[in-house]
């Protein structure tokens, strides 16, 4: 992992035009030369939304490709497991390093680099997927593409910064918070209907396809060069160390980080196996590819209401609560339930999550420094997938000695207890969000 990303700082330098990394606090103040007040109409802008949209719209296709195209060679779970736990691992590690990537090059220029990069490995997943290769093949271009997903998250959480100012950065967030649950719907059901028809090699080369054209758009953005970088300005190491230490000085930040780092081993890395396995004995490929869409439908519906409704001024245990619905779907999937029920459990459980979703963002925003939010933000979100790749791994493991209900009931159970006692820390109680600085 650590020779891509030498290879990403190298070629970022490169490409941005022989220009020196550069630090947050050297930054020129023409770097927000490009970014508008109205996302729309600025050209930067629309490519860089032209070329999201059509990432995501692959990138939600993926999942069920993977899923049903390595069970359809392999008909295991292990395998399945294997696959998804090699892209997950060097993504999670990507992330901490990808922020100072970003940090030190124009992030036009590492958003093309990294796109360009996933679109050749996802390519490599689908040729080996339709020449039906060993799955074993697999593993080395799934890392890879873990690596490229890595670096490219930090990225996107700066670079709307450079496109966009003032009310055109809840604008600019909104359209692509909209386009995602878009995909979210629509994605999984595409992909389920590749691979009931033409096999999940397809689908997959369909997202490679998507990686490459939106590389194609984010060339088309030209961001400013960055200054020198200050020689006294402090290294990413000390960087990363001071978001370490605020982070684990907030009991309200941590806990929801180490309910989510349940949440996620038990709720979504069960889900993410065992799901495909019971529903392809089940409901099949096309079947679960709507449960994954109600999903997206439930969390469109809340994003379009949360825009209209003002959140309670302390809305953290509400939101935790009602997370505790989310793992209502593994629940079902558990018991046996048809699509029907499976798709409206999934659908309050995109709701939930999405409600969940904007009040941690708000509170974050109102109640950690804006100078840390980045640092703190990645170690919520590096700790809490953290434990992902273990649920995953261990879902099969747990399956062929207990059954896969009763590790599926068991894992939603976990999940919701982890998310009602998070809610009872005492310290929510002091944090609030003041709706004149939102």
């Amino acid at each position: 992992m650590l020779t891509v990303w030498h290879l990403v700082s190298r070629a970022a330098a490169f490409w941005s035009r022989g220009s020196e990394p550069s630090g947050s606090a050297a930054r020129p103040a023409s770097s927000t030369s490009r970014a508008s007040a109205k996302p729309l109409r600025s050209p930067a802008f629309r490519w860089f939304f032209t070329g999201r949209s059509i990432s995501v719209a692959g990138s939600f296709m993926s999942p069920v490709a993977l899923a049903f195209g390595v069970l359809e060679r392999t008909n295991s779970a292990a395998w399945l497991s294997a696959v998804t736990s090699a892209a997950l691992v060097p993504m999670l590690a990507a992330t901490l390093l990808g922020g100072g990537i970003a940090d030190r090059y124009r992030r036009d220029t590492v958003l093309r680099l990294t796109s360009f990069g996933a679109g050749l490995t996802q390519a490599g997943v689908a040729v080996l997927l339709l020449t039906h290769q060993h799955p074993a093949l697999l593993l080395p271009f799934s890392a890879l593409n873990g690596v490229f997903q890595g670096l490219t998250t930090p990225t996107l959480r700066g670079i709307l910064s450079n496109l966009a100012v003032g009310r055109g950065l809840q604008q600019a967030s909104s359209l692509l918070a909209s386009v995602s649950n878009l995909a979210r719907i629509l994605g999984p059901t595409a992909a389920g209907l590749l691979t009931a028809t033409v096999g999940g090699g397809w689908a997959i080369a369909a997202d490679a396809t998507s990686f490459l054209l939106a590389a194609a758009c984010f060339s088309r953005i030209s961001l400013p060069d960055l200054l020198p970088r200050a020689k006294d300005s402090p290294t990413m190491l000390a960087d990363m160390r001071e978001g370490w230490t605020y982070f684990r000085s907030q009991p309200w930040i941590w806990s929801v980080t180490l309910a989510f780092a349940v949440f996620n081993a038990t709720n979504m890395g069960f889900w993410q196996i065992l799901g495909p396995v019971i529903a392809n004995d089940t409901i099949g490929a096309k079947g679960w590819g709507l449960v994954l869409s109600a999903r997206g439908v439930g969390a469109l519906l809340a994003s379009v209401v949360l825009v209209k409704l003002t959140l309670m001024r302390r809305p953290m245990r509400p939101a935790l609560s009602s997370m505790a619905l989310a793992a209502l779907p593994l629940m079902l999937l558990g018991v046996g339930a048809n699509t029907f029920w499976l798709a409206a459990a999934s659908f309050l459980a995109g709701v939930v999550a999405e409600f969940f979703t904007v009040v941690w963002e708000t509170v974050n925003n109102t109640n950690i420094p804006e100078r840390l939010l980045s640092r703190v933000g990645a170690h919520d979100e590096f700790w809490s997938f953290a434990s992902l790749p273990i649920g995953q791994l261990s879902a099969p493991v747990l399956a062929a000695t207990f059954g896969t209900a009763p590790v599926a009931l068991t894992g939603a159970g976990v999940a919701a207890a982890a998310m009602l006692l998070a809610s009872l820390v005492p310290s929510f109680r002091r944090i609030e969000i003041n709706h004149d600085d939102v």
